[in-house]
């Protein structure tokens, strides 16, 4: 069995609970909104990285990001995608089994057409009433099952980090 860390809109902020939850995957996917090079460092400390660039992503280090990626996990093709809206393939034509993409900040996994969409959410600066999420795919041969952790961060009556 593979494990695939999923991670998203960090904005600048690799939090702890994040980094635990991606410690022992054998891949890990940041789908955009990363906000700064060192958290692309730091994961790929972990492991093997696939990041794309996301909508607040700007300056030398992130034009060096593509917008899309394609990762193969196995017997899987993972399409990386920062806004869902804007994707740009027929993911069962390119036969693609998961699109993973974040922006919205709102974790989500849905299965469409055969294909498997997941939003890890945003483990990054907490926006609106959003949770704080991380995710992970676990890939068996052709089999994936995809589980979104929420993060309980910061005490009652504290700011966020």
């Amino acid at each position: 069995m593979l494990r695939v860390g999923l991670i998203s809109d960090t904005h600048g902020l690799l939090r702890p609970e994040a980094k635990a939850l991606l410690h022992g995957c054998d891949y890990i996917v940041h789908c955009g909104d990363i906000g700064a090079p060192e958290i692309l460092d730091e994961l790929a400390a972990l492991a093997p990285l696939t990041a794309v660039r996301g909508n607040n992503d700007i300056g030398a280090w992130a034009d060096r990001l593509p917008e899309t990626q394609i990762l193969e996990v196995g017997a899987l093709c993972l399409y990386v995608i920062h806004d869902l809206a804007q994707i740009d393939i027929e993911p069962v034509a390119a036969g693609v089994q998961v699109v993973v993409s974040g922006h919205s900040h709102q974790p989500s996994v849905e299965e469409r057409s055969g294909v498997l969409f997941v939003n890890p959410g945003s483990s990054g600066p907490r926006r609106f009433r959003l949770p704080i999420a991380a995710g992970e795919l676990n890939v068996s041969g052709s089999s994936v099952s995809a589980r979104i952790v929420e993060f309980e961060v910061g005490a009652r009556g504290q700011r966020d980090r």
